[in-house]
């Protein structure tokens, strides 16, 4: 999609953006996501993301079928490899939730993955464009979800770092992320329907042209790189992304429909709450991208 650049405050936005951090995000103001948007609202929408990286919509109250309509505005509706705790596929519109099938609350995590920094879907051929979850419930306190600017923290590199990585292509895999975040090693089937893919370490926007580093807990390892070496060069990169400067944490409010952009952003769920105690209930779409390149 590509779409001409505004500023925040251009009177051509139907709605106000009001910026949340200097690194990135910004609350949309005057728009109702549970009613059907047109051509106009749509691109402004994805213009003000662009800009943004994080757009955070306030009080909205979006049925499983409303989100969905909402955001197949920006493309095709994406599936998961993952699995319930019943062993069935995760659905296309699915939680992120502490809450069982019974309805008990969940004490420790079952599902660590999405609490370690990544990049949604980086291990898929073609990875996820745009998440968004939607607030049904939330903690009284905690539970945020981090992001970090990764456009910033790549320009944000000293001269001969970026020598260094701007050729560099990097094996991402499902397998890979099971390990790395100590979860159920993923099932032979898994290993199938999601073989390891090759990325460039640095990734160009299709729609902006800026570049941005393109790492998480999806990698397995830099090509014609050691073990030792690459490991060594992926949590420096890390370390380096996730500094305050280039940061957005986004404290929950029941009702926020949170939209971000994963090909310039890492993200996180942070588990400092009262997880035996308080519900956490994120309505999850995810929409297909393109290839990195």
């Amino acid at each position: 999609m590509q779409i001409a650049s505004h500023d925040s405050g251009n009177a051509t936005h139907p709605f106000t953006a009001k910026r949340l951090s200097d690194a990135l995000a910004a609350e949309i103001e005057g728009v109702d996501l549970s009613q059907p948007i047109d051509g106009t609202m749509k691109e402004a929408i994805y213009d003000a993301l662009l800009q943004h990286h994080v757009l955070v919509f306030r009080d909205q109250a979006l049925t499983r079928e409303q989100q969905g309509i909402f955001a197949t505005n920006y493309g095709e509706l994406e599936g998961h490899v993952g699995r319930l705790r019943n062993g069935e596929r995760y659905p296309v519109i699915n939680d992120i939730t502490n809450i069982q099938p019974d309805g008990k609350k969940v004490p420790e995590l079952v599902n660590r993955g999405p609490n370690h920094w990544h990049t949604d879907k980086s291990y898929h051929e073609i990875p996820s464009a745009i998440t968004m979850l939607h607030g049904k419930q939330v903690p009284s306190k905690g539970g945020e979800t981090l992001f970090a600017n990764m456009r910033l923290a790549y320009e944000a590199l000293p001269p001969q770092t970026k020598a260094r990585v701007d050729d560099l292509k990097v094996v991402h895999s499902w397998e890979a992320n099971r390990k790395n975040v100590g979860e159920t090693p993923a099932t032979e089937d898994q290993k199938r329907e999601r073989p390891p893919v090759t990325h460039p370490l640095i990734r160009t926007h299709p729609d902006t042209g800026t570049k941005a580093l393109y790492i998480g807990t999806h990698i397995d390892k830099i090509v014609d790189m050691s073990r030792a070496d690459s490991d060594a060069l992926v949590e420096e990169l890390m370390e380096h992304s996730i500094q305050p400067q280039f940061r957005y944490d986004h404290a929950w409010r029941q009702g926020d429909l949170v939209m971000w952009d994963n090909r310039s952003l890492m993200h996180r769920g942070n588990t400092n709450y009262d997880m035996a105690n308080e519900s956490r209930v994120l309505q999850r779409t995810v929409i297909i991208g393109t290839k990195p390149f």
